[in-house]
């Protein structure tokens, strides 16, 4: 007797989902995800190598007596760090960078003031903007030694005062110690106003025309237009060229130390720190000076930060 054959039942279990032609495999996905990680692990290694494991090894070099040159490395705890407060010719370097501080409210404001102008239908403007930028691009070391020539007795400076009948004027503008941080302080606002102009200038272009447009409409003359739009808009980089500032002031070196080498009264806290370093051979002492620096600055931004919190700016 013969029946009817059936096809046998199929056998249970989860049924796997076959890919569309264009569609990556599951094992190519999870290889595609870890891409961007692998690009990171070159950077990440040198950035640990040359950076945070430096900072450590400061930090633990500023709880010895370490001269940079011995094997042994004798613990001295907070010694160093008390020495720094307590003796007045490691502190009292920190006010001459109160010379470079005010200097960057004046670079700032000369940036911010160009940018403004230039951001706008201005002629020849692609030329005053690399004339304004090219002095950054220009080697710090090239800078100091033409400044030396251009303060020094009878130089570029005193021959143009002289020239203009200003010969009252003329100084020791890199010998007296009234005048020295004034001039270097200059010095510093020629060379990084550059940077401080880009940043604004790049700042002020991502503004939407139309916003100035209905300015105009309103009425609204340029003065108006920089104070209820361009300010407004640029805020955060205006806080990020304060932190720079603020960083900028407290970490001067190249400036002073190769147009006096400290000397006059022109002594900053990192001068003081390179000295203390390599001419006193006391490591430990200047590695807790640069730590101290870090905190400084570290806490001075969080201040900055509270006081003055970036804020999204809407204007549309």
């Amino acid at each position: 007797m013969t029946g009817l054959a059936t096809d046998a039942p199929a056998a249970a279990g989860p049924r796997r989902r076959l890919a569309s032609p264009g569609e990556p495999s599951p094992r190519r996905r999870r290889r595609g995800s870890a891409t961007p990680y692998v690009f990171l692990l070159v950077p990440l290694a040198l950035l640990i190598t040359f950076t945070y494991v430096p900072v450590v090894n400061m930090v633990l070099y500023s709880f010895t007596d370490w001269n940079g040159i011995s094997r042994t490395k004798e613990p001295v705890g907070l010694d160093n760090y008390v020495a720094i407060f307590a003796r007045p010719e490691y502190f009292r370097v920190f006010f001459v960078s109160l010379y470079y501080f005010a200097a960057s409210f004046v670079q700032m404001a000369l940036a911010l003031y160009f940018a403004t102008i230039l951001s706008f239908s201005t002629r020849f403007r692609n030329l005053f903007k690399g004339i304004l930028f090219f002095p950054y691009l220009i080697n710090g070391v090239a800078i100091g030694f033409t400044f030396v020539y251009f303060f020094r007795p009878g130089g570029t400076l005193d021959t143009t005062l002289v020239a203009l009948g200003l010969e009252g004027l003329t100084q020791q503008w890199l010998g007296d110690p009234s005048i020295v941080n004034i001039s270097l302080a200059s010095t510093s606002v020629w060379r990084y106003m550059g940077l401080n102009f880009v940043l604004f200038l790049g700042a002020i272009q991502s503004i939407n025309p139309s916003l100035y447009e209905a300015a105009e409409l309103d009425g609204a003359n340029r003065w108006h237009q920089f104070r209820w739009i361009i300010l407004p808009s640029i805020q955060p980089i205006v806080s990020l060229s304060f932190i720079l500032a603020i960083s900028g002031a407290l970490a001067v070196f190249e400036i002073p130390f190769i147009m006096t080498g400290g000397a006059n009264g022109s002594t900053t806290f990192v001068i003081q720190t390179v000295t203390t370093a390599f001419e006193f051979r006391r490591v430990g002492l200047a590695s807790a000076m640069a730590v101290v620096l870090l905190l400084f600055v570290l806490l001075i931004t969080w201040i900055q930060r509270r006081i003055v919190p970036d804020e999204r700016v809407n204007l549309t």
